[in-house]
């Protein structure tokens, strides 16, 4: 099962294995992204929009503490689904995407 973590809460889930890299995956559009997006701050930052992950999953590292982050949580979540059925083990969805992350965590994000 894919845990699901809190924009507010997102720091917290990296640190628990400071030993592991941490990464953030936002699998939206490039023009949502171009609307709205995050500051890394503590984490990598990495855009690869859902429908191009199985072309491009070797970029991902499945060592790597990797959260998935779309606009309101469905494609992320269905994403991290895709990723643990390959191999990947440490992973989490960015519960209600950016959008949560607009309202509860950073509000200088544009909701869109």
């Amino acid at each position: 099962m894919i845990e699901q973590v809190l924009p507010t809460d997102l720091a917290a889930w990296f640190a628990r294995d400071a030993s592991a890299k941490s990464l953030l995956l936002d699998v939206r559009e490039p023009w949502e992204v171009q609307t709205a997006s995050v500051t890394p701050r503590g984490f990598a930052l990495l855009t690869i929009p859902m429908n191009e992950i199985p072309s491009r999953i070797a970029e991902l590292q499945p060592y790597v503490r990797i959260a998935c982050l779309c606009h309101h949580g469905a494609r992320s979540q269905h994403v991290a689904s895709y990723l643990s059925q390959h191999g990947f083990d440490d992973l989490a969805n960015v519960a209600g995407g950016i959008d949560a992350w607009a309202r509860q965590f950073d509000p200088s994000v544009p909701r869109y």
